[in-house]
């Protein structure tokens, strides 16, 4: 288990039920990295990765 897991899993335990558009979580992610500057790079990446996650190339 990695340790991101926790966090993943409080996620889906206090949040499990709701449903969020794309536009929201980018918000989310936009506020995150205001404040954690130093996150930028991973949340880039994750971003990019959620974003081209039907792309046939990869």
């Amino acid at each position: 288990m990695y340790f991101t897991d926790r966090g993943i899993e409080e996620l889906v335990e206090r949040r499990g039920e709701e449903e969020v558009t794309v536009a929201w979580l980018a918000e989310r992610l936009r506020e995150f990295v205001d404040l954690n500057p130093d996150f930028e790079t991973p949340v880039e990446r994750l971003a990019t990765w959620l974003a081209r996650l039907d792309d046939e190339d990869d």
